[in-house]
């Protein structure tokens, strides 16, 4: 489903492209998809460490199982997930690109300056991150709720048509006190470059920042969304970054500097590729998303 509105242009990649990983490749050939996973999975202990580009490779994801699987013989893991609270972040805003000025203007991260927000990527056929991003976060919400979680967005439909600027996202799970946040996001690497990866917040000690609290339980929940992803989706993890492990640790990311609650960003995919793009244009693997997700999330919130 491509969206060609004329209110709508299609914004250029903002990111810049990633070294591929051939082993994950020739791997991705050889063996069935659902083995592929284990794989890299396992593979990921013996990976090596780096900058923040990498991932931690201890951190690789388990093959927890599904909530609904992990309830104990006290029943504990069926209770209702009344009083927590969820912040979702749909990744960017659709009217951004109308608002250049706005978003454009620097804002402090902590350890430096990045910009309020951009416009993200789209598909070649049109259709925007931002779309995808807000109807992933309807469709989690919704599951959410239906497990007793209090959630919240950081913007939607009937909100500002551009924005909030990074360090805003953040503040609103701090004052939330989120038990977990979730910023929803598509890649815009190149054609060729595809599969998921969720990002981690790396130790940042620097200005407003301070995510040393954070580190621990952000790395859990981005495990266990990254496992319970793979596992509903069944979209490979990242062929290009995070060395097959789907996990990727970044200091630079105001949206994860700034928080003080634990949080991850998921890239689903990528856009600029057309076999995941035929994927995220899809309503159907688009509800498979938001499942991924929120198996992850209940998964932590039931063990946190």
């Amino acid at each position: 489903m491509s969206y060609t509105g004329p209110e709508f242009e299609p914004p250029q990649p903002q990111r810049r492209p990633r070294r591929r990983a051939p082993l994950v490749v020739a791997l991705a050939a050889l063996v069935p998809g659902a083995l592929i996973g284990w794989l890299v999975y396992e593979a990921a202990g013996a990976g090596g460490s780096g900058g923040t580009r990498h991932a931690d490779a201890s951190s690789a994801p388990a093959a927890h199982a599904s909530p609904s699987a992990s309830a104990g013989a006290d029943g504990k893991g069926d209770a209702p997930l009344e009083g927590r609270v969820v912040v979702i972040d749909a990744g960017h805003n659709v009217g951004n690109f109308r608002h250049t000025a706005e978003i454009n203007r620097t804002v402090d991260v902590g350890n430096g300056r990045k910009e309020c927000d951009t416009t993200g990527t789209s598909t070649d056929d049109g259709y925007p991150e931002a779309r995808f991003t807000l109807d992933v976060a309807h469709r989690l919400r919704t599951l959410l709720e239906r497990q007793g979680v209090t959630v919240r967005l950081t913007h939607d439909d009937e909100g500002p048509d551009w924005g909030p600027c990074v360090d805003e996202r953040a503040e609103i799970g701090n004052k939330a006190h989120a038990d977990a946040a979730i910023s929803i996001h598509a890649d815009g690497a190149s054609a060729g470059d595809r599969g998921f990866h969720v990002i981690l917040p790396g130790a940042v000690h620097a200005g407003a920042a301070d995510t040393r609290p954070i580190v621990g339980p952000s790395r859990d929940l981005g495990r266990r969304v990254a496992a319970a992803f793979l596992r509903v989706t069944g979209e490979p993890p990242s062929n290009y970054i995070g060395h097959g492990t789907a996990l990727d640790t970044r200091t630079d990311l105001g949206g994860l500097n700034l928080s003080t609650v634990p949080k991850v960003f998921i890239e689903c995919g990528n856009m600029r590729d057309a076999t995941d793009a035929a994927l995220l244009t899809s309503e159907s693997w688009r509800q498979k998303a938001a499942q991924g997700m929120s198996e992850g999330i209940v998964s932590f919130l039931r063990e946190s």
